[in-house]
């Protein structure tokens, strides 16, 4: 179930120019539907994406997904998400990510988002841990 929320979110994410009002509603129809936790962890992704993607290491240039969960559970206290063993996949490679993000009031959409790379994630524990070329 939570694989096909997460597909769904980010199909809405993936949108062309034209579309991104509806995609802007669909999304949050979708943010909605979520429990409170999972709809801030699913925000921040949607935010972290385009963060990693700005911030300036060509390798995440085209980043296309995070697992906020990938080696541990990804902690909400209320109003910050911040995920210890997280993974983003860029160019078909998985790379160790930490990260935190702020979160509205109402878990809609991430107000601030900071993260650290770490090391590229060997392809033969991708199974084990959960990731996907």
């Amino acid at each position: 179930m939570l694989r096909t929320v997460w597909a769904l979110v980010i199909a809405t994410v993936v949108f062309s120019d034209v579309g991104r009002a509806v995609a802007a509603g669909s999304l949050d129809k979708s943010l909605m539907k979520l429990d409170p936790v999972e709809r801030a962890h699913q925000a921040c992704v949607i935010k972290g994406l385009e963060m990693v993607r700005r911030g300036g290491d060509k390798r995440l240039a085209k980043a296309d997904r995070i697992q906020p969960d990938t080696f541990k559970r990804a902690q909400f206290d209320g109003s910050v998400v911040t995920a210890k063993g997280a993974a983003v996949r860029a160019n078909k490679h998985w790379y160790a990510l930490s990260f935190e993000c702020q979160v509205s009031d109402d878990q809609m959409k991430a107000l601030a988002f900071t993260f650290k790379l770490g090391n590229e994630i060997p392809p033969e524990t991708w199974e084990e841990v959960g990731l996907w070329q």
